[in-house]
């Protein structure tokens, strides 16, 4: 028996029976039709509106400033008060390895990472708008901050004598106090940059780091962090470097450096990256039967301090390991105002990248679970958390996906989840940080190189891009590539620079096409992308694929002449030719008028039949088309060049009888076309219409009347 093939039966296509019946339409009946309204001063109108106030927007405006007040009257402690509770101990336990591991990253003691853990959150818990990110110490923060502490506090500035060694060697105590004071420098001024735009309402400057950019930027970032922490790794001290090109320095001095390792440091490093690796994986196979995640990280570093405390890794084997952690908390120091200067570049590279990562992992969230993310708010609420934050010597924070994830699979609700995590840091700076000073860097740096595992992931975002958008791809790549290169804070930079240039591009290089009419119908697509598509006789439709602007109009012009087969330049010179010929022929005839001394009427007769001849030479051949219709859907936007550009088209072909009309125009097209001066006694709106074909109607119009005059006659 035949087996029966596989029928795939097409959905039938739903067709909606419609009839629409206007006149054609010029923007002058569209005016008058809808009756367009004065245009208003609207900078004027937004400044009046701005100093208004009233009862109910006062309101409104306190508990836009500070949301707690109008969020937690509501909150539901028998909804949320459980998930909120076991969200807030989980990531409050991930904050004290990762706050420890990546305060090695900015070249500041441990503890300041804890402090870092605590205080921006309390900020966050009273001004920040979204419900589930976890705020706190971020790896690639806190490397742009060690670049900076790095530059600024080098070694060679803290070199003592030692007078029972006879060597010398690095005053650690003075090293780490100036550190800390640059890392609170420049965290008060990113919080006080972060503060700024959001007060000028600079919410969308977030706009300018794409998707790509940011995760190119991030995996470049994760290279930096890498290479920062071979030195723990491997239990060497290599140079310090900066400025472009500081990242392969610092590879080649490690790699000199190699067999100087120290075989305890380097045990200790493998052993926590196999089981961290191990445990991680291990629990991310049973995280679907426990309730709470596995604290991988706490277990680690609890087992290394306990190894480390019994076997005294320490004295034994010079395993470098946390030192002394101060119990208590800080009193509030306001940071070197000295510094500002110095740091300035640094703080804005902060503030955008920290600004950036965290509100785009917030709208990922809020549009999940259905609320709005304040932008410009989320700026207050970062700045006044980065700003408050360096007065307590904490270092600049941002979101941290891995604590996110965790806050949100164990059933956090709000911030009163971030909250609690901040009473678990307190509990552990007031009474249990002193029991963490044996544990080994070695084992903060294996923390650190297994978190950057998600970064690493990114590098797939290659592939990805290249089957669906390869200018991307390429921002993705350089941005990588730049990070790499340069320090974060330049890398960053550069890369939003190299990204606003494929912009330019873009709109550089756009993709001009003739337009053709699919038949029966309305519709207008480019010719050479359809094979049903046909042109409209004696008619030119022309559309660009970007705006027009200064820098693409001579191309726009070229390409316009390229399409429609008109050399304009060509035929104007060939009129100029013809005008030349008539005047000479003009006074070549008057001559003759004089020698055979005829009368003015049979002067004036061969004037009319110069004139005449003339006249049927200038008018357009067969070759040219009657009318060139431009298509302006997808300009939103002219500048005086652009105006002037589509005005000496109108010019140009109308001396050589080729009518321009414009199509599809937005209304802010329409308006700079009116401040341009690009309409006169001659030129009015009748040459714009809403679509193309009311142009093409109008053109097809204008030639059946043509028609009929000629018919008569």
């Amino acid at each position: 028996m035949a087996e029966p093939k596989d029928e795939v039966e097409c959905e039938p296509r739903r067709r909606v029976g419609y009839s629409v019946q206007r006149e054609v339409l010029d923007e002058l009946c569209v005016e008058d039709m809808a009756e367009k309204t004065q245009s208003k001063n609207q900078l004027v109108e937004k400044l009046k509106d701005s100093v208004r106030c009233s009862g109910p927007r006062l309101k409104s405006c306190f508990f836009s400033c500070v949301p707690v007040f109008s969020w937690l009257p509501r909150y539901s402690l028998r909804q949320n008060a459980i998930g909120d509770l076991v969200s807030g101990i989980s990531v409050g336990i991930m904050h004290l390895p990762q706050g420890m591991a990546y305060a090695l990253l900015a070249a500041v003691p441990p503890v300041f990472g804890l402090y870092s853990s605590f205080y921006p959150i309390l900020l966050y818990f009273i001004f920040g708008t979204s419900k589930h990110i976890s705020v706190g110490t971020y790896a690639v923060m806190s490397v742009m901050i060690g670049s900076t502490t790095e530059r600024l506090a080098p070694d060679s500035d803290f070199m003592v004598w030692d007078n029972v060694t006879n060597s010398s060697g690095v005053d650690l105590i003075s090293r780490d106090a100036e550190r800390v004071k640059v890392a609170a420098a420049v965290t008060f001024m990113s919080g006080l940059f972060q503060l700024l735009l959001g007060l000028v309402q600079f919410g969308f400057v977030v706009t300018y780091l794409s998707e790509p950019l940011v995760r190119g930027y991030t995996t470049g970032a994760a290279i930096h962090v890498i290479v920062s922490q071979l030195k723990y790794t491997f239990g060497i001290s290599p140079k310090r470097y900066s400025g472009p090109f500081s990242l392969i320095y610092t590879v080649l001095e490690v790699c000199s450096l190699l067999p100087q390792t120290n075989i305890g440091t380097l045990v200790v490093s493998i052993v926590a990256i196999v089981g961290l690796i191990i445990a991680k994986e291990l629990s991310a196979l049973v995280a679907r039967k426990l309730p709470v995640p596995i604290p991988v990280e706490l277990i680690a570093i609890v087992l290394a301090t306990v190894i480390s405390w019994q076997f005294d890794l320490f004295l034994n084997y010079k395993v470098e390991v946390v030192g002394e952690i101060p119990s208590g908390l800080q009193p509030p120091v306001f940071p070197t105002t000295s510094l500002f200067g110095q740091v300035i570049g640094d703080a804005f590279a902060l503030a955008v990248v920290g600004y950036g990562i965290a509100i785009s992992l917030g709208r990922i969230f809020a549009l999940k679970y259905g609320y709005k993310v304040d932008s410009n708010q989320e700026l207050i609420a970062l700045g006044l958390s980065n700003a408050v934050g360096g007065v307590f010597q904490c270092f600049a924070i941002s979101c941290s996906m891995s604590r996110t994830m965790v806050q949100v699979s164990t059933g956090g609700k709000s911030q009163v989840a971030g909250a609690l995590s901040a009473v678990v840091i307190l509990v552990i700076l007031l009474w249990i940080g002193a029991l963490f000073e044996q544990l080994p860097k070695a084992v903060l740096a294996a923390i650190i190189y297994v978190n950057l595992h998600g970064m690493m992931k990114q590098f797939g975002d290659i592939k990805t891009l290249w089957n669906s958008n390869r200018v991307d791809m390429l921002v993705w790549v350089m941005t990588l590539i730049l990070t790499v290169l340069f320090n974060p804070d330049l890398g960053l930079a550069a890369s939003i620079a190299f990204s606003m240039l494929t912009v330019i591009f873009r709109t550089q290089l756009p993709k001009y096409s003739l337009l053709g009419q699919v038949p029966g119908t309305d519709i207008y697509r480019p010719i050479e992308d359809y094979n049903q598509v046909k042109e409209v006789p004696e008619l030119v439709i022309f559309r660009s694929s970007a705006t027009l602007y200064f820098a693409n109009a001579e191309m726009y012009a070229d390409a316009l002449a390229e399409k429609s087969g008109v050399d304009i330049a060509k035929l104007l010179s060939h009129k100029k030719k013809l005008e030349s010929k008539r005047k000479r022929q003009e006074k070549k005839e008057a001559k003759k008028a004089k020698k055979a001394k005829k009368g003015s009427e049979s002067d004036d007769s061969v004037k009319e039949q110069v004139v005449f001849t003339i006249e049927v030479e200038t008018k357009p051949g067969p070759v040219l088309p009657r009318a060139i219709i431009l298509e302006l859907s997808a300009c939103n936007f002219l500048d005086t060049v652009g105006v002037k550009t589509l005005s000496n088209i109108r010019k140009d072909h109308g001396e050589v009888g080729v009518q321009v009309l414009l199509a599809g125009c937005q209304s802010c097209v329409v308006e700079s076309l009116e401040k341009g001066g690009f309409f006169n006694d001659k030129v009015t709106k009748a040459i714009l219409f809403t679509s193309v074909h009311d142009a093409v109607l109008y053109c097809d119009a204008d030639r059946q009347e043509e028609d009929l005059k000629a018919t008569q006659l």
